[in-house]
């Protein structure tokens, strides 16, 4: 049973940059065909897709966010990290991590823009 875990603060101050972790238990982030995404709800929305790292390496990014965005891994310790750049209150969501092809999702964290 794959597990997903977020880890990061849950406050950040306008201008700053959002930084998460996902932990990736009973799978391995290169597994074949595995696609390591990062998705998010701001309050009152619906869901948004940030962004992905591939089994390969490869990243893809929402092109609403593709500028401000960075999401990369470290396979020694299975985990993957998104980077949210020059944050404002507009990015105060709740995040996941997710392996959507297999339906596994992290619990979620909130992560709230504010001075």
């Amino acid at each position: 049973q794959v597990q997903l875990q977020e880890s990061g603060p849950g406050l950040v101050k306008p201008s700053q940059t959002l930084s998460l972790t996902c932990t990736i238990s009973g799978g391995s982030i290169t597994a074949n065909h595995a696609y390591w995404t990062w998705i998010r709800q701001p309050p009152g929305k619906g869901l948004e897709w940030i962004g992905n790292i591939a089994y390969s390496g490869s990243t893809h990014y929402s092109p609403s966010l593709k500028s401000r965005t960075s999401i990369s891994r470290d396979t020694s310790k299975n985990q993957f990290t998104l980077q949210l750049s020059s944050v404002t209150p507009e990015d105060t969501a709740v995040y996941y991590c997710a392996w959507l092809g297999e339906g596994y999702w992290g619990q979620g964290t909130q992560v709230t823009v504010s001075s």
